[in-house]
């Protein structure tokens, strides 16, 4: 049964302005967690997550102790937190991002965390150093929480699709440098080298991260070059045949963004929301694994059930 407030109406026109202020925001607090926390495939060390309140880092390593940092879009605050009980917040509120970065780095020395992060954004155009930038400040508190309230659902229907793969797959994570809330199936095989060339990210970094084959998807709340809410689900390396493939009504290839797309807005003006973007996902998926020749059987397995064991598939074994 559609929920219209679980599922809010998140018009980008409406909030832009804050989007680009908050996408700079989880950057250096995920930098936070980059800098600290060892590096594992894929990147996975360095995302967010949904929590109860808003986006956590989880917990980050900072020497004999833990560090964890929250987005909370309720209490409209960042709070931090060490596992020798310190705990310090600013407001989330209107600011600029050199004035939140100043505040940030406060917080963090005045809970003896010593951490130097890279100043410059990533994957985004034109750059301006944490710093130095004057020119974001925007903080609409009723449309992050809105924000956080759609990454609630989506995240639980995400979750709900990763536990159909039997095979390799990320965890439902939050990426800071693009902004989007994503979960990635691996079919096992290695990918040809990424030729790298994304914007604001090392190539070393790119070509790690796609270095098997996938099929990725997730949502992002829009940009400037695509000003709407939507969901995607991509292929790489892409193959033959991929775009064409019959997906969900009401989704469609995007040429320029090379990816299925289908807007947020479909989804939560639909009757059942959670049926309509299992089916996207589960549609793009089956035609990326389809088109790339994966190892279905083995790979896939019934959704799973709280509380209930997964039975082990028929195989054979020694008697």
């Amino acid at each position: 049964m559609n929920d219209a407030a679980a599922w809010p109406d998140m018009p980008f026109a409406a909030w832009s302005d804050t989007v680009a202020t908050l996408h700079l925001w989880t950057q250096i607090v995920g930098k936070t967690r980059l800098a600290l926390t060892p590096w594992i495939n894929h990147g996975w060390q360095v995302p967010l997550y949904v929590s109860a309140r808003g986006l956590t880092t989880s917990p980050i390593p900072f020497g004999n102790e833990i560090l964890e940092i929250e987005f909370d879009f309720i209490g409209h605050r960042l709070v931090a937190r060490t596992s020798r009980g310190e705990e310090r917040a600013l407001a989330l509120e209107p600011q600029t991002v050199a004035n939140f970065y100043a505040r940030y780095m406060d917080v963090l020395t005045d809970i003896g965390v010593a951490v130097a992060i890279n100043e410059m954004p990533n994957e985004l155009a034109n750059p301006i150093r944490f710093s130095q930038d004057r020119v974001h400040a925007a903080y609409d508190a009723a449309a992050a929480r809105r924000f956080w309230r759609a990454l609630v659902q989506i995240d639980r229907v995400l979750k709900r699709f990763r536990s159909g793969f039997l095979g390799k797959s990320s965890p439902v994570h939050f990426f800071w440098g693009s902004f989007d809330l994503a979960v990635t199936r691996f079919s096992g095989r290695a990918a040809p080298l990424h030729p790298g060339g994304v914007p604001g990210l090392p190539d070393a970094v790119t070509r790690e991260a796609y270095s098997h084959e996938v099929s990725s998807a997730g949502f992002w709340p829009g940009n400037a070059a695509f000003p709407q809410a939507a969901f995607y689900s991509y292929a790489y390396p892409e193959p033959a045949g991929f775009r064409d493939r019959v997906v969900t009504s009401g989704a469609h290839f995007d040429d320029a963004l090379h990816e299925f797309v289908l807007p947020y807005g479909t989804v939560r003006s639909a009757a059942d929301p959670d049926a309509l973007l299992l089916d996207f996902l589960s549609s793009t998926y089956a035609a990326a694994a389809d088109a790339g020749n994966w190892d279905r059987a083995a790979l896939e397995g019934p959704i799973g059930v709280p509380a209930r064991v997964r039975p082990l598939a028929a195989r054979g074994r020694p008697k």
